[in-house]
């Protein structure tokens, strides 16, 4: 319909997409004590996802958030008592805007979750054991223009993944390094 009215649209998949029901931008998994899984709340991952995106101006928000904007024909949350999701802003969803009205926080969710699970021990008590903040929002994908071809439209949606570098030196290499740094210290004086 939007493609009708001469309003740029195209569809989008979003692999490994998540589904946070209670808004609070993590996929929640609850096990008990003996590792059996807690149906505590309604978050889910789903293989895939497919929304469409429009081209529009956003006066309500602002130019920094003209573009590409979220619609989902298939939302399955209510939002402002109706089901309904978008337009959100793929600019706020990847600069983590997530306090906008339109659904950002759902949308950002959707490619950004983190995954985590707990382990309950009682009505009370909770603990992380397990997070992983890749896992959602792989392939963000749209159809090239003109051909079959899959266009990867990630970076539109979130900033590269950043790989941890860990890296452990010997106590004396600090010491050493510190002493370094003191002569420069003593040099620069």
């Amino acid at each position: 319909v939007l493609r009708c009215l001469g309003i740029p649209t195209r569809v989008i998949t979003n692999f490994n997409s998540a589904h946070d029901s209670n808004i609070n931008l993590s996929i929640d998994k609850y096990i008990d004590i003996s590792g059996k899984t807690l149906h505590l709340n309604e978050d889910s991952v789903w293989n895939f996802h497919v929304w469409n995106e429009s081209w529009f101006t956003r006066r309500d928000l602002g130019s920094f958030y003209d573009g590409w904007q979220v619609l989902d024909a298939t939302p399955q949350e209510k939002s402002k008592g109706i089901y309904q999701c978008g337009p959100a802003s793929t600019r706020a969803i990847k600069e983590g805007d997530v306090d906008l009205d339109y659904d950002s926080p759902f949308v950002f969710a959707a490619v950004n979750a983190d995954c985590v699970t707990w382990i309950r021990y009682s009505k009370k008590r909770k603990e992380r054991i397990y997070s992983n903040t890749r896992k959602i929002g792989k392939f963000i994908s749209t159809k090239a223009v003109g051909s079959n071809s899959r266009v990867d439209v990630t970076a539109n949606y979130k900033y590269p993944e950043v790989k941890k570098v860990s890296f452990k030196i010997s106590y004396s290499e600090y010491r050493s390094s510190l002493m370094d740094d003191r002569k420069i210290l003593v040099t620069a004086v």
